[in-house]
């Protein structure tokens, strides 16, 4: 087989690129497993993977094979007709959640916008017309207008005006918070079970139960955004599996597809009240997508697969441990799973991925004090050594520079 050469813009990176924020200059051409390749052949170690999206990793054989054996038989059929892999990955998503029913979009802001939609209608032919769903500060649903108003993201305040109103705001693990945005207008509770762009706040596994009860209680809809725990990045399935209890919808994306666009919806059947064309989507449920998702859900459930996860988290909290002992006088390791968080105990944290992306580290700083990681599923543990041998160098250059100029 003969080998293409890659085509390259002679432009730089972001000459044609709408400009949507910062980004640096590096170019990525290849990867396999945790690893990445520019353009100029330089690896690095990826500890981010797409914000938490390749969960078996770059270019994983699982998707590699499924992605030409589908394409080389249906891409897409249309919404408007049943396909194979539809089919099957609804019945697997049905089977591993103990939710009824799936609806596939392309992302999980498009997902969490289809369970808001769900939640009005519901409450709109079995509320007396109840719309208003209670969500919480420091929370992330997407960048939709509905799903930007559903955050609790401060600095999105007075932003594409006017907003979605609707969406009252509790704190997280607080009842009492959830209970005073109540009223008869109120139609569901909504939330991560840990708010991954604040900083990976776990919800706590009590409060997750209380809410369950409260909501059970009042006869509300609890709604849980799973797009970044979900897929077995806790160390289960499901986050909500944690605290041993079960949400009446539940959106998924990000890991569903380990790297290609897809994204669900599941809800118990007695909350599916859809009409036609109430909902929809050109790619949802293609098969070229839920083929490698079908793909992807059968890795993650094989047996030991989720158990080597948890002991991979574990082993990634002890490294992160030794290290805020070491550099930060005991800074907070807090997280579960693959998704962990180190709070520097300073606003440090862009300069320590920047100086780790010129050493061949890719990390993410959701917020200016504190790294998030997100490796693959699969990582190794040399790999989770590799990575903390590689940050502690950064933080003891980084940290011995600001001592040295009386930081």
């Amino acid at each position: 087989m003969t080998a293409h050469p890659i085509a390259l813009s002679p432009f730089p990176p972001s000459d044609a690129l709408m400009d949507i924020g910062p980004k640096p200059p590096v170019v990525f051409v290849e990867g396999r497993g945790s690893r990445l390749i520019d353009r100029d052949g330089k690896s690095y170690l990826d500890f981010v993977q797409g914000w938490a999206v390749n969960a078996l990793g770059h270019c994983p054989p699982e998707i590699v094979d499924t992605l030409a054996r589908q394409a080389a038989r249906l891409i897409n059929c249309s919404p408007a007709f049943h396909n194979g892999p539809q089919l099957d990955l609804a019945a697997r998503l049905a089977a591993v959640s103990g939710l009824d029913s799936v609806f596939f979009a392309n992302s999980g802001a498009e997902a969490n916008e289809g369970a808001i939609k769900l939640a009005r209608k519901w409450g709109g032919k079995f509320r007396a017309g109840a719309h208003e769903i209670v969500t919480f500060r420091d929370g992330f649903h997407g960048r939709t207008l509905a799903t930007m108003s559903a955050s609790g993201k401060e600095k999105w305040d007075g932003l594409f005006e006017p907003r979605v109103p609707g969406f009252p705001k509790a704190t997280l693990n607080d009842l009492a918070s959830v209970e005073r945005c109540l009223g008869p207008a109120t139609v569901a509770v909504m939330l991560e079970p840990i708010q991954g762009e604040a900083g990976v706040v776990v919800a706590d596994d009590d409060f997750l139960r209380a809410l369950r009860a409260l909501t059970t209680r009042r006869g509300l809809l609890l709604i849980f955004d799973e797009v970044q725990t979900g897929m077995g990045r806790t160390g289960k399935m499901f986050g909500f599996e944690h605290a041993g209890v079960r949400p009446d919808i539940m959106t998924l994306g990000k890991g569903l597809g380990g790297g290609v666009p897809i994204a669900a919806l599941l809800a118990d059947r007695a909350v599916c009240c859809f009409e036609p064309g109430d909902q929809g989507g050109t790619f949802n449920g293609n098969p070229l997508m839920t083929a490698v998702a079908d793909a992807v859900v059968a890795t993650i459930a094989a047996p030991d697969f989720l158990a080597r996860v948890t002991k991979a988290g574990e082993l990634l909290q002890r490294h992160l441990t030794r290290i805020a002992d070491a550099r930060l006088g005991g800074g907070e390791v807090r997280g579960r799973g693959l998704l962990r968080a180190l709070d520097l105990g300073c606003d440090i944290a862009p300069a320590v991925v920047d100086e780790a992306l010129r050493r061949g580290l890719l990390l993410n700083a959701p917020r200016p004090h504190l790294l998030r990681f997100m490796p693959a599923l699969n990582v190794t543990d040399a790999e989770i050594a590799e990575m903390a041998d590689g940050l502690d160098a950064v933080l003891r250059d980084i940290l011995g520079g600001r001592a040295a100029r009386g930081a």
